[in-house]
């Protein structure tokens, strides 16, 4: 780290972590990434980026590292996923680019983290520790002193936890214990070629699939060469972590009530993994001093919405933002930070609960929720999200 500069230290080599490293770095702070892993993730399957997102990649200059990786759907559709009839179609591709001024991308998790990790690697001013986990910080005038499992302490003006759901630093920041609670839902997801979409499904569009209990997404990755399926339906189970292995014969009983275009699919799946979800409360708060909680570490969304992700990215953008901005205030900056992304966080999880509730209906709400899909357009739907997408530092 260059004497008389800002400096950062990173807990988390995800995508959050990675981008918060290049954000800092574009405004001059050195950053020193450090993942307890000792190979950089690249674990996930699909992945959807909306213009809110693609536009924070685009000004990292990432952009370019995604050109053959990325799909841009022509249309979101949902079906009713007993008999597989459409009820639904949303504009996506030049109709929402041209509404946000970004597009709506679709991609490989692996493909985005891999982007990311090559930007940084080209950067002097960052450095990337795999296998150095941060697990501890100490406060103090001058500075922020990051523990390290090892025993290393690393010295710099700031520390971003974003290590993720299970936070090793979320207490200690959030200054209160925040218990993880299981929804009672776990998500399976796999990547599959292209060619084992059936016929009469449009193979380069969103597809969401509602039934009572359970829901399916899949849609293109790897620049179309693939696609992504996601299944996500009522379990009385709940593990941690998001990366196990999971049955095929699991995935196939609970699609069993989808039509047999979805069926199909979910039996030419190659491999199968999966997780159990979980939420917590509202944190008491995100910093402490010169430490700041990022991404999952500070406000765990559901998969009902596709905006995990790209909330991430929102806070990177942010935070580097105001650390820019700070006069060499660390503290003040992370807490204006926070400030600024509550309310947008509290908004999107809240929308994504909602999602979570509308997919899964049975009875007459169901039939009530799709009557509603059927009559309204799809671009009018679509223009009520412009307070999501629509959104910019």
């Amino acid at each position: 780290m260059a004497s008389g500069r800002l400096s950062a230290v990173i807990a988390g080599g995800g995508i959050g972590g990675l981008a918060t490293a290049i954000a800092l770095s574009q405004r001059g702070v050195d950053v020193r990434v450090c993942e307890r892993r000792v190979a950089f993730p690249e674990e996930g399957a699909g992945i959807q980026i909306g213009p809110n997102g693609a536009r924070v990649l685009a000004e990292l200059g990432v952009e370019e590292f995604l050109r053959d990786k990325v799909a841009r759907p022509d249309a979101l559709i949902v079906h009713d996923g007993a008999t597989g009839r459409e009820l639904a179609r949303f504009p996506l591709a030049d109709w929402i680019e041209q509404r946000h001024g970004a597009p709506y991308w679709t991609l490989h998790r692996r493909d985005l983290h891999h982007a990311l990790r090559r930007r940084a690697e080209g950067d002097p001013r960052i450095v990337l520790s795999p296998g150095n986990e941060i697990v501890g910080f100490a406060n103090d005038p001058e500075g922020v002193t990051a523990e390290g499992m090892n025993g290393e302490e690393h010295r710099a003006s700031l520390l971003v936890a974003a290590d993720g759901l299970w936070s090793r630093l979320r207490t200690q920041i959030s200054g209160s214990a925040a218990s993880l609670h299981p929804v009672g839902k776990t998500a399976f997801r796999s990547v599959a070629g292209a060619n084992a979409l059936p016929r009469e499904l449009a193979s380069n569009a969103v597809h969401i699939w509602l039934t009572a209990g359970a829901h399916a997404v899949h849609y293109p990755v790897s620049g179309g060469r693939d696609v992504a399926l996601v299944v996500i339906a009522d379990s009385t189970t709940a593990d941690e972590g998001w990366d196990r292995p999971a049955a095929g014969e699991a995935v196939k009983q609970k699609t069993g009530v989808f039509a047999a275009p979805f069926r199909s699919l979910v039996e030419r799946a190659p491999e199968w993994r999966q997780w159990s979800l979980y939420r917590t409360q509202p944190l008491v708060r995100w910093t402490s001093g010169r430490a700041a909680l990022l991404g999952d570490a500070a406000h765990p969304i559901l998969p009902f919405f596709a905006q995990g992700a790209v909330m991430a990215l929102e806070d990177a953008a942010t935070l580097a933002a105001r650390v820019a901005s700070s006069n060499g205030d660390i503290a003040s900056s992370l807490s204006a930070y926070e400030m600024e992304r509550r309310p947008r966080v509290a908004k999107v999880a809240a929308a994504s609960v909602r999602n979570g509730r509308v997919y899964h209906m049975s009875g007459p709400a169901a039939f009530a929720r799709d009557t509603v899909l059927r009559m309204r357009s799809g671009a009018r739907i679509m223009a009520g999200f412009d307070w999501l997408y629509g959104w910019r530092l």
